[in-house]
C-alpha cells in the first residue's frame, strides 16, 4: 500500500533528527521524566495481562524504552531512518516489533491493539484528523489511545500568541534550508533563547515568581541536551499544525474515542482517550 499520509522532507528531516540525538546524551532519571510529563495520564491499570499495542512514530525508541517493560508486545512504528535508532535503543527488550511504515499504513489488523500512543507526530502529518481515525481503527473497542499534539496556545495570553507568530515566521524559512544550516540555527537558538529563558524562569520560579506564562518556562528544569533537541525540532520541520483543546477532543471523538481526558499540565495538549464500544 502506497503511503499518502506524510511528507517526504519531514520524514527524512525527523530521520536526521534521531539519528543525531539518539537519547544518549540524557540521563535515565531524565528521561523518565519526560515520559512521565506525557503518560502521567495514561490508564495502565486497564489495560489487559499481555496486552499488545503500537507506538506510531516511536522515533528514537524513547517512550518505547519505558513503556515495553510494561506491557507484552509493543509494535513500534516509523516510516523514517529513526526506526533503526530505536532498534539499537531498544535492543535489550525482545518484545518489541519494528515495522517501517506510515500512519495510513500502519501494519497491524483492524481492532486487534489493546492499545495505542502517539506522541509529537500527527500534528506533523498533512491530514491529522485522518491519521487519528487510522490509529484508532488498529484498537480494540474499549483499547485506549494516547495522544500528544501541538497546542494552539488558546490558553497563553494574546501577547504569548504573537511571540509565536514571530518565531513561526523563522521556521517557515528555517525549516526549508539545507540541513547543516538548520542544525546551526538550532544550535544558535538553543544558546541564545531556549537555555537563558529557561534558567531566568528557574531563577524567578526559585524566588516565588510565578512563571506559568513565561516563555519557554517549560524548560526550567531540563538539560541543555533537550534545549538542543527540541530547537532542532522546532525549528527544523517543515510541517506542523497547532490545535485547541476543543479540536483535539472534536477530532477524537470523530475518529471513535470516548471517556477523553486531558492532562492540565505542560506540554499540551496530551489526552486519551478509548474506542467506542
Amino acid at each position: 500500500m502506497e503511503a499518502r499520509n506524510l511528507d517526504p522532507a519531514v520524514v527524512e528531516s525527523f530521520g536526521r533528527e534521531w539519528q543525531r540525538f539518539d537519547q544518549s546524551g540524557l540521563s535515565e532519571q531524565e528521561l523518565e521524566r519526560l515520559f512521565e510529563s506525557y503518560f502521567h495520564i495514561f490508564p495502565w491499570e486497564k489495560l489487559p495481562a499481555g496486552s499488545v499495542g503500537f507506538d506510531l512514530g516511536c522515533g528514537s525508541g524513547r517512550w518505547a524504552r519505558f513503556v515495553a517493560p510494561r506491557v507484552g508486545e509493543l509494535h513500534c512504528i516509523d516510516p523514517s531512518e529513526a526506526l533503526e535508532v530505536a532498534r539499537r535503543n531498544l535492543a535489550a527488550y525482545s518484545n518489541c516489533r519494528f515495522h517501517r511504515a506510515s500512519v495510513d499504513a500502519i501494519p497491524l489488523p483492524d481492532a486487534s491493539a489493546d492499545f495505542g500512543y502517539s506522541v509529537g507526530v500527527l500534528h506533523h502529518v498533512p491530514d491529522t484528523p485522518q491519521g487519528i481515525l487510522d490509529c484508532v481503527r488498529k484498537l480494540k473497542p474499549g483499547a485506549p489511545f494516547l495522544v500528544y499534539l501541538y497546542y494552539a496556545f488558546d490558553n497563553r495570553p494574546w501577547w504569548f500568541r504573537s511571540l509565536w507568530k514571530v518565531s513561526d515566521l523563522a521556521r517557515r524559512l528555517i525549516s526549508r534550508s539545507p540541513h547543516w544550516l538548520k542544525s546551526a540555527f538550532a544550535e544558535v537558538v538553543a544558546v541564545l533563547l531556549y537555555f537563558p529563558l529557561a534558567r531566568l524562569a528557574a531563577w524567578r520560579e526559585g524566588h516565588g515568581g510565578k512563571v506559568d506564562h513565561w516563555p519557554l518556562s517549560a524548560y526550567r528544569h531540563r538539560s541543555f541536551y533537550v534545549m538542543r533537541n527540541d530547537a532542532f525540532d522546532r525549528f527544523g520541520t517543515r510541517l506542523e499544525r497547532r490545535f485547541t483543546r476543543a479540536q483535539i477532543e472534536a477530532m477524537m471523538r470523530a475518529a471513535g474515542l470516548d471517556q477523553i481526558r486531558f492532562s492540565d499540565s505542560v506540554p499540551f495538549w496530551c489526552a486519551v482517550g478509548f474506542r467506542r464500544q
